[in-house]
């Protein structure tokens, strides 16, 4: 009984048997019989030679999966072909004769063969059993010795959590507790991209959303857990649907490094059953692709490494994109090269004179040993021969296509015209490919720097600003970042902040990097490699690695340097240093880095190096910020005195508020100073504007008072010769509101006091009956005329009596329509009797900021003094 199947007809030319062993390939693979594979695909190639080549007819491919065995039928439009004779076994094939070969290979590896003639075809088929093994197995390994095997600290958890069509969890398994710290209560009815970290490149990757909604999926990502630390995992997703017909995910995950629980061999797109290619009119590329082809570019990059690999029978194959400025190539496919051959590792274009120094030339070289370095991207990878060729748009350098073997002299001319032929095919496509992708990730970039701005712009708080620096940093464009600080131009750099996208892993960094001397503060734009750290990393690992095998201490390896294996490998990768450069200067240094082996694209770095120059001027507006708020508040501090004096008999309070962000000089003052004995002067003014000129008035008013007062000038003079002085200062002049009045305590506990109210709100006073009046007369204020008459007023405060002077801050407090007012600032005064001065000022600046509740837009400032009578024992 048949079981499955799937068909495909390949054109007669050489690049088709190539074509027809990964048909085959790929198909088995997806059929789970990869112990077969190599068998079928030997016979699958010599059948189709025969047909393509010799016979010079398509060849036809028909796979038949059965219950215990696999049928593959080729067959090819040339009847009349001699077929030998199964009884001549010695006559089907020699070392000299080329046809027969194929039937010969079938008979030693075939369970059962055959040919079958028509009136219009000839099929030659071949039968594999399928081996015995138990049920449901799909791979298995040796027996090996309790010793060899993986040490584990627990049994392995598996996690299984299952998500709804829109997102939401329905289902949360034991071990998803155990991992996540989140009882099933907690999560169950929640998004589960409310717990997912997803590293997300902008305009480049899917997200979490996305990848939930694809039939199958596998790969990493992170889980918060409930203590807020993000635990990387490696996932598996299974799209089902219920026997309502409802969809839903299953998702399996464990913990990140248990990864091989899960993570099954990448398989290539099968052809789909039943599917043929066109006769004489196929398309080069589809022929070469296979189809349906790949609709994004990493996918059409791996598929043409694959066909690449296959079509020269290598062992490995690569694929690099040159750089805007085709100066390098950066690695984006690969296939049979070691892991440590990462994506995005940068080549130069050229690496030596000649033709064979040259992605821009084809090149074949039988040995590599013998040019050492002849291609940097197989250093050390045991590759012997190899062959390169240029993929060109336009007579434009867009890539690099090589397939490499082990043994040497396996390449010729030949080989490289063949691959040179399916370059051309591929380059239209993939120069195509390349350039929806860059779009599509400038667009994402242009996002994310819009956004950066706008975040950046949002704060003039240095820290705050160094901490959206790194967030936005890590993980979009790196995994770890390090930013260096210059106080100024005579001053080393400094480490000043530290961030990992996985919390555990700070601490080591921040340590490891604390024992490196910092990069340089070159200025030059663009990123450069900075090798110390990974250097650092290595040396650590390899400090850790001989302490824990006993081996002592290495002399080369610095014993100050602690970290752990897991740190060194986190930032072991490429590491690379953009300057933050304002206003001509170097204020710093961004460091960017990545894992073991991994390295940046050439758009990150240059996306990295546009967030780098809006971060300079944001930390240095936040530097310039902090300077003119802390000069600022300094002149803000010596315009109001140090420290008031104690007035025998007489409570004092004052209670001052600058409006504004605190780096704008206020308007509002106050004070009160001694002038000779027994006699005290006591001020509270509010000067028009903010700023330097407003500043400029205010130190005049305050010292001209404490120098007037204390040459035995009374109130009125006091005040008219102030305000000559304001009006000399001529454009910079501010009128000035002044309550000034002069206190003399007396033996009764009662104060007598002159004051002179030149244009200030008036001043207070609370009876201990409860009632409010004003204790004062109002008159001009200072700074418009030249020409002013005061006079002061004699007053006297009762024991308990309460004096309460305040700015216009206090009465002119808005709620919308609503002011505080006269009457307001007077009633909530009334309930103020009995009250300490303290006590007094204090009720008084609450009810002002209950008042509205947006933050109050003016100065204010609250003057109280009570005469508290005389104290009996």
């Amino acid at each position: 009984m048949i079981t499955a199947r799937a068909a495909a007809t390949f054109e007669p030319v050489g690049r088709s048997v190539a074509t027809a062993r990964s048909f085959v390939r790929d198909t088995l693979q997806g059929w789970g019989h990869a112990d077969i594979i190599d068998d079928a695909v030997v016979l699958t190639s010599e059948l189709v030679t025969n047909a393509v080549v010799h016979a010079g007819t398509a060849a036809e491919v028909l796979c038949l999966r059965g219950e215990d065995h696999v049928r593959i039928e080729v067959s090819d439009r040339y009847p009349e072909r001699e077929i030998p004779l199964q009884s001549s076994a010695i006559a089907m094939s020699s070392p000299d004769r080329e046809g027969g070969r194929g039937l010969q290979l079938c008979a030693a590896l075939a369970s059962r063969w055959g040919v079958d003639y028509s009136a219009t075809h000839k099929q030659v088929w071949f039968q594999i059993d399928l081996p015995e093994r138990s049920v449901g197995t799909r791979a298995a390994g040796p027996v090996l010795p309790t010793d060899l095997l993986p040490l584990a600290d627990e049994r392995v958890r598996v996690a299984v959590v299952q998500i709804d069509r829109t997102g939401a969890i329905t289902a949360w398994n034991e071990d998803a507790e155990h991992l996540f710290g989140y009882a099933a209560d907690l999560v169950l009815g929640k998004p589960l991209t409310d717990l997912a970290a997803w590293p997300h490149t902008p305009g480049t990757s899917t997200g979490i959303v996305d990848a939930l909604q694809l039939s199958r999926w596998e790969g990493s990502y992170g889980i918060r857990s409930a203590s807020g630390r993000v635990s990387p995992v490696y996932a598996s997703h299974l799209r089902v649907r219920g026997t309502d017909g409802e969809p839903s995910t299953v998702c399996l995950l464990v913990r990140d490094h248990e990864r091989a629980v899960l993570q099954t061999p990448l398989r290539l797109p099968t052809t789909e059953s039943g599917a043929h290619s066109e006769s004489q009119g196929a398309d080069p590329f589809e022929v070469f692709i296979g189809s349906p082809a790949p609709d994004d570019l990493d996918g059409l990059l791996q598929r043409t490494v694959e066909r690449a690999r296959d079509m020269l029978d290598a062992d490995s194959a690569f694929l690099l994109l040159a750089t805007d400025d085709e100066t390098e190539l950066e690695v984006r496919a690969s296939t049979g090269l070691p892991s440590a051959r990462q994506r995005f590792a940068r080549v130069p274009v050229e690496v030596g004179p000649g033709r064979y120094g040259s992605a821009r030339m084809p090149a074949v070289h039988e040995d590599l040993t013998q040019v050492p370095g002849a291609v940097p991207l197989l250093s050390g990878t045991g590759m012997r021969s190899v062959v390169t060729v240029p993929l060109k748009v336009e007579g434009r350098l867009t890539g690099s296509l090589g397939v490499a073997a082990e043994a040497p002299d396996r390449y010729s001319n030949e080989e490289a015209l063949r691959l040179q032929f399916a370059a051309d095919r591929i380059a239209m496509a993939v120069e195509s490919a390349r350039l929806g992708e860059l779009e599509k990730l400038r667009r994402g970039s242009l996002s994310f720097l819009v956004e950066a701005s706008d975040l950046l712009a949002g704060t003039l708080d240095r820290d705050q600003t160094l901490a959206l620096m790194a967030q936005m940093t890590v993980p979009t464009l790196a995994t770890w970042c390090a930013v260096y600080m210059i106080a100024d131009q005579a001053s080393d750099p400094y480490l000043s902040y530290v961030l990992h996208e996985d919390e555990d892993r700070i601490d080591g960094l921040k340590a490891l990097l604390a024992k490196i001397a910092p990069p340089d503060p070159v200025p030059t734009p663009g990123a450069r490699v900075w090798a110390a750290p990974a250097e650092a990393a290595h040396h650590a690992a390899l400090r850790t690695s001989m302490r824990s095998l006993g081996l002592g201490e290495p002399a080369s390896v610095s014993s100050g340097i602690g970290t752990t294996l897991a740190t060194a490998a986190a930032v072991g990768g490429e590491t690379v240093v953009l300057p933050l450069v304002a206003r001509n200067r170097v204020i710093g240094m961004l460091t960017l880095g990545k894992p073991t082996d991994e390295h940046f694209r050439q758009e990150i770095l240059e996306l990295a190096e546009d967030l780098s120059r809006r971060a300079a001027l944001a930390l240095d507006n936040a530097r310039l910020y902090s300077e003119r708020m802390a000069i600022s508040q300094s002149l803000q501090r010596s315009l109001l005195p140090p420290e008031l004096p104690h007035v025998p008999g007489v409570e004092v309070e004052v209670i001052y508020r600058a409006a504004g962000e605190g780096n704008e000089v206020g308007g509002d003052f106050y004070d009160l100073f001694p002038i000779r004995d027994g006699a005290y002067g006591f001020a509270i003014g509010d000067v028009c504007g903010t700023g330097p000129e407003a500043a400029a008035v205010t130190g005049l008013a305050r010292h001209a008072l404490r120098l007037l007062a204390r040459e035995g000038f009374g109130g009125p003079a006091v005040l008219e010769r102030l305000n000559a002085a304001i009006l000399d200062e001529g454009a910079r002049s501010r009128f000035l509101t002044l309550l000034y009045g002069e206190l003399w305590p007396q033996e009764d506990g009662s104060a007598v006091l002159k004051m002179v109210c030149a244009g200030h709100p008036l001043p207070l006073r609370l009876r201990q009956d409860g009632s409010v009046e004003p204790f004062a007369e109002p008159q001009p204020l200072l700074g418009v005329m030249d020409d002013l008459e005061l006079y002061e007023q004699t007053m006297t405060l009762d024991a308990g009596d309460v004096l309460l002077c305040v700015t216009d801050g206090i009465t002119e407090r808005r709620e919308g329509t609503r002011m505080l007012g006269d009457d307001g600032l007077a009633e909530v005064l009334a309930g103020c009797t009995g009250l300490t001065a303290g006590a007094v000022a204090a009720r008084i600046m609450r009810a002002v900021e209950r008042f509205a509740a947006d933050a109050p837009s003016d100065d204010m400032a609250i003057l109280a003094m009570r005469v508290p009578g005389i104290q009996h024992d």
